[in-house]
């Protein structure tokens, strides 16, 4: 069972997300808040595995409450949800602490499957956001040697990871296990110098 809690000041979209989670057998939604403020002072009390974090919340912001919640507890594994496409957004939430970033128009099912890839060690992010990350990289140029450290089978790897996929469907993509694929991974943090798979990404541009 994954314990969620919800930071969004959307009532019905809160609410929703909160109904839809305790439907889904292995999902639990333990707590749902309308701010920051009210999600800094009541979560030390019960914490989830994941929080689903609103980026543009009134009060304090997303961004700003990830980076709190993470100084409190550090291994807490908090998901981004945003109605926009801004890497500029992106960029400042992934050094506060967010493992992954998805819209909030995302298919149910997918957000499920979202949780369960962070709960997993991943760092999930909708196939558009991904896009413009790697996009982003690209018009900035190169990345430097630290790229070139990786085999052409890692870099197999950090594309698929780039463009959004889960770690069972880069497996099934390159006809390898998901242990091979998290042993690529991992050396992957190593040589880029890199903790979660959204630093990563964030490196990462084709050559």
């Amino acid at each position: 069972m994954i314990s969620v809690s919800i930071v969004d000041d959307e009532d019905k979209l809160r609410q929703s997300i909160a109904a839809f989670l305790n439907s889904s057998p292995g999902f639990r939604c333990v707590s749902a808040f309308p701010s920051g403020e009210t999600a800094l002072d009541q979560l030390p009390a019960h914490w989830p595995d994941v929080v689903l974090m609103d980026i543009h919340l009134t009060g304090i912001t997303g961004i700003e409450c990830t980076r709190q919640l993470k100084a409190m507890r550090p291994e807490l594994q908090i998901v981004m949800l945003t109605i926009y496409e801004d890497p500029e957004q992106i960029f400042r939430a992934l050094p506060a602490g967010a493992s992954g970033y998805l819209l909030k128009r995302l298919p149910p099912p997918k957000l499920l499957e979202a949780i369960r890839d962070v709960q997993a060690g991943g760092s999930p992010m909708s196939h558009s956001i991904a896009h413009k990350v790697v996009t982003s990289f690209q018009k900035a140029g190169p990345v430097g040697e630290e790229m070139s450290r990786l085999t052409s089978r890692e870099q197999m790897v950090l594309d698929c990871l780039a463009r959004g996929l889960t770690y069972k469907q880069t497996a099934e993509q390159l006809s390898i296990s998901i242990d091979t694929v998290r042993t690529y991974v991992r050396r992957i943090y190593e040589k880029l110098h890199v903790q979660s798979r959204t630093e990563a990404v964030a490196k990462y541009s084709r050559q």
